[in-house]
């Protein structure tokens, strides 16, 4: 049975007549690396400072590992690491140095702190790099000491405030890989929240989704997908290519013999790509309408809707409010 370790009732923060968190209600399990999600302004960031006690709810309440963060907030931070957007370190010390000194912070002795840091540089893959100045480091580089220094305290919980922001493509995916081992191994919730769809959906077990102060669907992938696209789960995508003197005759045909097959809810039309939403698998159907009316199909392809489907579908049901 799932463990909850984070749990918000009806937690509310306002500023003037700002509302910037609106009565929420949200459980993260023990273990589990749960993603916020939303635009700027949405209320992530006025959640993780309620979350860590750097904020005061003005109604609702907040337990993290049992603790309330508004009466308790030390006890709060002993169980609960930080890695904002922008960590800093002191530059003109070394990795190991930097981690040395959290260590010691948290009432390690020297030596203690030393055989720690030398550990978690090699989990985060920085041995190589512990003895160069922080100064020189790359925002990947920094962003893994951020971790390393997060776990010096053992920590239970790990919040992150977009972990890979400024990070290439591949670097950004090392860490998320790296945030996702350590979760595993050594069974830390870890709650991000992040702009980036796609990273969010190969990393996290659930997500949360933000819109003006409000928690909007709270879920995996796969039960979000099949709350919104019941009638459509189905999505085809198909490449094709028309002749110059195609009229728009032509193509209104198409897409009408294409909403005949058996299945089919909805076709879009886009310059010479067709995005196809139906209940069903009807791939081969819709290759052999292309083909028999002898437009030349370049390729096809069936997916299940992701999460910027997800996205997008909420956020258009939202702003029609």
């Amino acid at each position: 049975m799932s463990e909850p370790i984070i749990i918000l009732r009806e937690l509310t923060k306002q500023y003037d007549q700002a509302i910037a968190v609106d009565h929420l209600n949200l459980t993260i399990n023990k273990g589990e690396i749960f993603g916020l999600l939303g635009p700027n302004g949405a209320g992530k960031s006025t959640t993780i400072l309620m979350l860590l006690g750097l904020t005061e709810p003005t109604s609702g309440e907040v337990q993290v590992c049992g603790i309330d963060p508004v009466s308790h907030p030390v006890e709060v931070k002993r169980k609960v690491g930080y890695l904002p957007d922008n960590v800093r370190f002191y530059e003109d010390l070394t990795g190991i140095e930097n981690l040395i000194y959290t260590g010691q912070l948290n009432r390690m002795t020297k030596k203690q702190a030393r055989e720690k840091a030398l550990q978690l540089l090699t989990r985060v893959g920085l041995a190589d790099a512990a003895h160069q100045k922080t100064g020189t480091y790359s925002r990947g580089m920094i962003q893994r000491l951020g971790l390393a220094d997060v776990l010096m305290k053992d920590p239970e919980v790990i919040i992150m405030d977009e972990p890979t922001l400024g990070i290439d493509p591949t670097g950004a995916k090392d860490f998320l890989n790296l945030i996702v081992r350590l979760s595993r191994e050594d069974a830390i919730t870890v709650l991000l929240s992040s702009h980036y769809l796609l990273q969010v959906q190969e990393v996290c077990d659930r997500i949360g989704l933000f819109v003006k102060g409000k928690l909007i669907a709270v879920g995996d992938i796969a039960s979000l997908s099949q709350e919104l696209f019941a009638n459509e789960p189905f999505r085809i995508e198909a490449i094709i290519h028309w002749e110059r003197n195609s009229s728009w005759d032509t193509i209104s045909a198409l897409k009408q013999l294409l909403l005949q097959i058996n299945g089919v809810a909805k076709v879009d039309i886009e310059d010479e790509r067709l995005h196809i939403s139906a209940t069903q698998d009807v791939t081969a159907q819709v290759a052999r309408t292309i083909v028999m009316q002898g437009i030349d199909l370049l390729a096809l392809s069936k997916r299940e809707h992701g999460l910027e489907d997800i996205y997008h579908r909420y956020f258009e049901s939202e702003s029609i409010q």
